[in-house]
């Protein structure tokens, strides 16, 4: 299940709104490969910000339950696949943050 939020400094998202529209489709199928998850087990959500100019202008943070086979490399693997394709889409540098869920605190009501 992978959780997504991209935050887009809001002075960049009029510019880049379509075409981050149009990559969220690669982007989950990406994720649902390398994740090795169902299209109903994500969750998305883009979002433009007033982001501190000192800092990066677009964030994706996304959670995730971890598996035995999300070892480390596959997490910073699918962070580095992530990253290239939000940035292409908004042509701006991106930072991208991941958390692990405890699945037995987790609770999703779909």
């Amino acid at each position: 299940m992978p959780n997504v939020k991209i935050f887009v400094d809001d002075t960049l998202y009029p510019g880049c709104r379509d075409r981050l529209a149009e990559s969220l489709g690669p982007i989950r199928d990406m994720l649902c490969h390398d994740l090795k998850v169902d299209v109903p087990a994500c969750q998305f959500a883009v979002m433009p910000v007033c982001a501190m100019p000192d800092l990066p202008r677009v964030n994706v943070e996304m959670q995730i339950l971890p598996r035995p086979e999300r070892t480390r490399d596959v997490v910073l693997s699918v962070c580095g696949k992530l990253r290239s394709m939000v940035e292409a889409a908004t042509a701006a540098h991106v930072a991208v943050r991941v958390t692990a869920l405890d699945p037995e605190t987790y609770i999703a009501l779909k």
